[in-house]
């Protein structure tokens, strides 16, 4: 059951990276062909002005599902590195379940300005913003969704404890390979490396 989620996950990703990639292609697209137009045939297309803001609202909203999946957001673990793993344990379990709330909350936000929300039209393309800002319903749900299984995965004792620092330092295991391979080294190994360099 467990492989069967984690291929669930991994292909919704998959398809949020995919749809991330299109927004960007959209803002690519409707913004240099616009600057195009009003550039050489003193013209343009009014959809540009609207679109690719919306495609930024879509790449922002689902850049966060993505991070949040990949651990990829930023965070500080500096208090976080000094504590016993036990405490590490207790930081992990609230930071999830603060952000469920937050999660939460951003979802019930967006409920209480549904009606406001799908009321008004954009002004040139008089698409309902619902379109637009709805996209936080998703989000809120896939990112509370990724918290409260986080949430019961640590009451089983499944989070490995590499996964309670959530920061991410990227390329930093592969320097501490590097640096612990070094120090494996004998002196003379070192040297003939370092005569080579």
């Amino acid at each position: 059951m467990g492989k069967v989620l984690k291929m669930l996950a991994d292909g919704l990703t998959r398809a949020l990276e995919i749809a991330m990639v299109l927004c960007m292609l959209v803002m690519l697209v409707m913004v240099f062909g616009n600057v195009m137009l009003r550039l050489f045939f003193n013209t343009g297309i009014d959809l540009s002005e609207e679109v690719p803001r919306f495609a930024f609202v879509w790449l922002t909203f689902l850049g966060a599902i993505v991070g949040m999946r990949k651990r990829a957001h930023l965070g500080v673990d500096l208090m976080v590195q000094m504590m016993p793993l036990a405490g590490r344990r207790v930081c992990w379990g609230l930071s999830q379940a603060i952000m469920l709330l937050c999660c939460v909350y951003i979802v019930y936000g967006t409920w209480l300005q549904h009606d406001i929300i799908a009321g008004n039209a954009s002004p040139v393309a008089q698409l309902s913003m619902l379109w637009v800002y709805g996209v936080s319903y998703f989000t809120g749900a896939a990112i509370g969704f990724i918290c409260l299984s986080n949430l019961v995965r640590l009451v089983l004792g499944k989070v490995a404890d590499d996964e309670l620092i959530d920061v991410q330092e990227e390329g930093m295991e592969e320097a501490r390979e590097a640096e612990h391979a070094m120090q494996e080294q004998t002196p003379s190994q070192a040297r003939s490396q370092g005569g080579r360099a």
